[in-house]
């Protein structure tokens, strides 16, 4: 029997987030417990009855593509960011974006599903996901079948420490005034996302350096101290 050496998939949904560039999307899910995503299925699956008794599962697996990085090449070494950068792996050893096949995959919270204007959503919480992301499926999280408490975790055998974030004096002001129009935890959501330190292996010894990270119609202005990260004020983008 021959194996077919390429396949079409068809993309179910695409991904609304918080996340409107890669830089700050945590390195695994569930770790930025208030980002909030929704998947808005596409034609022909746009329908209620595929997601019949979704809503039972607390947690979903999600299967897609990392359309921001297919143009580039995939690489058969990758250095991960939790080994600082300085020692390669196998890309199957890694969950490195350069892959033969972009595919990716999550597991992350399941919210309501609900139809707006004829349109369905499911409401992610947790998510680690670009906005725009191609969604390729959608599956339920089985905990006594996808929860392995004696598995081994490799070079990543438990979560990465994180480093304490402090608030200026305008960056509080300007938290308050945003969760006060939008109804956001603005300022929870951006300090789990930069207590995760999401900046590249080759930056982190550059202490002083101001970063950005956009989230919604903002940008978030920060800098990086030596046992702190300070969050400097908030920009809007639009």
């Amino acid at each position: 029997m021959s194996v077919p050496l390429h396949f079409n998939l068809a993309t179910v949904g695409i991904v609304h987030s918080c996340y409107k560039e890669k830089f700050g999307i945590p390195r695994q899910p569930g770790l930025v417990t208030e980002a909030t995503a929704r998947i808005e299925l596409l034609p022909p699956y746009n329908r209620l009855d595929t997601l019949s008794g979704l809503s039972d599962f607390s947690h979903i697996w999600i299967q897609f593509i990392f359309h921001a990085t297919m143009s580039e090449n995939w690489k058969a070494k990758i250095r991960p960011p939790r080994l600082g950068g300085k020692i390669k792996m196998g890309v199957f050893a890694t969950r490195a974006t350069h892959r033969p096949n972009p595919i990716g995959l999550s597991v992350v919270k399941l919210g309501k599903i609900y139809q707006e204007n004829s349109k369905i959503f499911i409401e992610l919480h947790g998510a680690d996901l670009l906005d725009g992301t191609p969604v390729l499926d959608i599956k339920p999280y089985i905990p006594y079948a996808d929860s392995i408490p004696d598995a081994q975790g490799g070079f990543a055998p438990q979560a990465d420490n994180t480093t304490k974030v402090v608030f200026s004096e305008l960056a509080n002001i300007q938290c308050a005034h945003y969760q006060s129009l939008h109804q956001r935890d603005i300022k929870t959501l951006i300090k789990q996302i930069v207590e995760q330190d999401p900046r590249p292996s080759y930056l982190q010894n550059k202490e002083g350096k101001e970063h950005g990270i956009s989230l919604w119609d903002l940008n978030i202005r920060w800098r990086a101290h030596p046992e702190h990260f300070e969050i400097l004020h908030i920009e809007h983008t639009q």
